[in-house]
């Protein structure tokens, strides 16, 4: 669910002191002020920084190591100083002038979407399955996975714990006492096929575009579901956050009974982190009007996280084990290709899984959505997990990064099907809201839990310097 630049009623960059209208502009200020609270000297750096599009990655990782003082609780300044940034400084324009998002949020809509409803007519399910290389995982052969799945360092353990579960208590599945609204209700990471399957009730936001209407239309039809649309002045189903806001947050407001607001909206480029601001945006305003308004949220793989010990101890282990064709290659490369992923056997390790090829304004909207997601936990109910790698349509028309996937498992990262990465984090989902857990008082320890990481963070290596020998094995 993109948002369209530049139109009247859209949310917009601020100018910078050109007069220009930069996305590179806000992630450098953002991150910034991000880390001032907590490290001056890095948030200087970020400011000075004078080729944002390549030397972000420095930045983010900085983030997170500035996190990890005061005993992991620097998490919480840090999330705090980059939204109440992001927000002074983002702008819905209209043709009167440019407005905060929130001033935005609290204008009353001319008209209110009109909502349309499907209801399927199966039965739910009511054992957990989940589809792996054309089967469906069940009972012994679903744990047989897991096991495999931890052993070979692709999940956490408290990942196939969570799951094991889930698959233990079947009558959590039924989700008829929530609300379930998708923003992004098309994305193929999203849980909208599992939740109808299991008969719950969802509210769908994504655009007004037919040929994603018939998709979400078709899965509500042959579920066990119920799907409620708001539909615009057209006729189509859909709505578009950015031009609307307000009449989204009315809509979703209209309907009864506790919330669980989902963000799984996708954008291309400089539309991604206008679409996460604006998805911040909505979901400070639901919670304050519905303060029991449980969140949900996607982490991307590719991003830099604190790990625990064992999985520093894993990774290090593997890269003593490497063979004598990876020295060869580490030692001749002067350390550019196949560096270890931890260099020290310290605790929590830092994973560094940025991708360049995401460029900063992936990076900074997937940013926005861990820091909303680490200040809620603390005053409310918050699904998130670590989504693994899967090969997703924005994945695969990247090709040097599709070539990577393709080529990922010689390092023991497994890539993931959409179908089985959607219902393993619907699996996490029901979990996180069937058994709510309190905030750490390190923010770093509660990204680390149930993390389905595809192996990234047990990886001999150091992702970076393997993605370029994975693609040239992909394109071969």
């Amino acid at each position: 669910m993109p948002v369209q630049p530049g139109a009247p009623g859209l949310t917009d960059y601020p100018l910078d002191t050109d007069g220009r209208r930069s996305s590179a502009a806000l992630g450098r200020a953002v991150v910034a002020d991000a880390l001032r609270p907590v490290d001056p000297a890095a948030a200087a750096a970020a400011e000075r920084e004078p080729d944002w599009r390549r030397g972000y990655l420095r930045h983010f990782r900085a983030l997170l190591e500035a996190g990890l003082s005061a005993d992991g609780a620097a998490g919480y300044t840090i999330a705090e100083a980059g939204l109440t940034s992001l927000h002074a400084r983002m702008r819905y324009v209209r043709t009167d002038g440019e407005f905060t998002l929130a001033q935005a949020l609290l204008a009353v809509p001319e008209r209110p979407y009109d909502t349309v409803e499907v209801k399927g007519s199966a039965a739910p399910e009511r054992e957990l399955t989940l589809p792996y290389r054309g089967a469906e995982l069940r009972g012994d052969a679903l744990t047989r996975t897991l096991d495999d799945w931890v052993a070979a360092g692709v999940v956490e353990q408290s990942c196939a714990a969570a799951v094991r579960e889930v698959a233990a208590n079947p009558d959590w599945l039924d989700l008829s006492d929530l609300r379930m609204a998708l923003l992004g209700a098309a994305a193929e990471m999203g849980p909208l096929r599992a939740l109808l399957g299991w008969g719950a009730t969802v509210l769908a936001v994504d655009l007004p575009r037919p040929d994603l209407w018939e998709r979400i239309s078709a899965v509500a039809a042959g579920s066990a579901g119920r799907l409620s649309a708001p539909v615009a002045d057209g006729g189509t189903p859909g709505a578009d956050l950015g031009a609307e806001p307000s009449r989204v947050a009315q809509w979703l407001l209209g309907f009864d009974g506790p919330l669980v607001l989902g963000n799984y909206g996708y954008a291309p480029g400089s539309a991604y982190p206008r679409l996460a601001t604006a998805v911040d945006a909505l979901a400070v305003h639901i919670r304050q009007q519905r303060p029991d308004t449980a969140l949900a949220v996607l982490a991307t793989p590719t991003d830099v996280y604190a790990v625990p010990a064992e999985a520093v101890e894993q990774s290090r282990a593997r890269f003593a084990a490497r063979g004598r064709r990876a020295r060869v290659t580490g030692a001749f490369s002067g350390g550019r290709l196949l560096f270890p992923n931890y260099p020290q056997p310290v605790e929590p390790g830092i994973n560094d899984s940025l991708v360049p090829q995401q460029g900063p304004n992936y990076a900074l909207a997937k940013r926005i959505h861990r820091w909303r997601a680490t200040v809620a936990r603390r005053d409310g109910t918050v699904s998130f997990a670590v989504a693994p790698p899967a090969r997703t349509r924005s994945v695969t028309n990247n090709r040097l990064l599709a070539a990577a996937y393709t080529g990922a498992h010689l390092f023991g990262v497994e890539v993931f099907e959409p179908d089985t990465a959607s219902k393993l984090m619907a699996v996490l989902l029901v979990h996180q809201l069937r058994k709510p857990r309190a905030a750490d008082a390190a923010a770093w320890r509660d990204e680390a839990v149930a993390a389905a990481h595809g192996g990234l963070w047990r990886t001999a290596y150091h992702p970076r310097t393997a993605l370029p020998l994975a693609a040239v094995r992909g394109f071969l």
